[in-house]
């Protein structure tokens, strides 16, 4: 596979271990300093992200994935990925987000992991 290919597979993996709250898949995709930044500008480290999904702080039933925009630079990647994610979050109600993750990746043992990711509607 490609590296394009490897990160797409790692990307619909993700979203998969999201839906079936799979904390050790979450673990080994995203790298120990991985930050997620939400919507409203709130950042949770890679623990407290993957414990908002454990406790149901978080909640994903299923995503569609529409685009994802890859470029590889050697041993670093972006991925921009636009999914319709049905979710409840924070309390709220389930609802199907238009969701776009803007992720940094990186190679590391011929792996690539989850760095940082950004979220925002489209």
């Amino acid at each position: 596979m490609t590296d394009k290919e490897l990160i797409e597979a790692l990307y619909r993996e993700m979203y998969k271990a999201m839906v079936e709250k799979d904390t050790a898949t979450l673990n080994r995709v995203h790298a120990d300093n991985f930050v997620l930044t939400h919507m409203t500008g709130m950042h949770q480290s890679k623990q407290e992200y993957i414990s908002a999904i454990a406790n149901s702080t978080l909640n994903y039933y299923s995503a569609e994935h529409e685009q994802m925009d890859i470029k590889v630079d050697g041993n670093h990647a972006t991925l921009t990925g636009r999914s319709r994610v049905n979710a409840a979050v924070f309390g709220g109600g389930r609802h199907t987000w238009r969701l776009q993750l803007y992720f940094n990746l990186v190679k590391e043992d011929g792996k690539w992991r989850f760095m940082a990711a950004r979220a925002s509607t489209y």
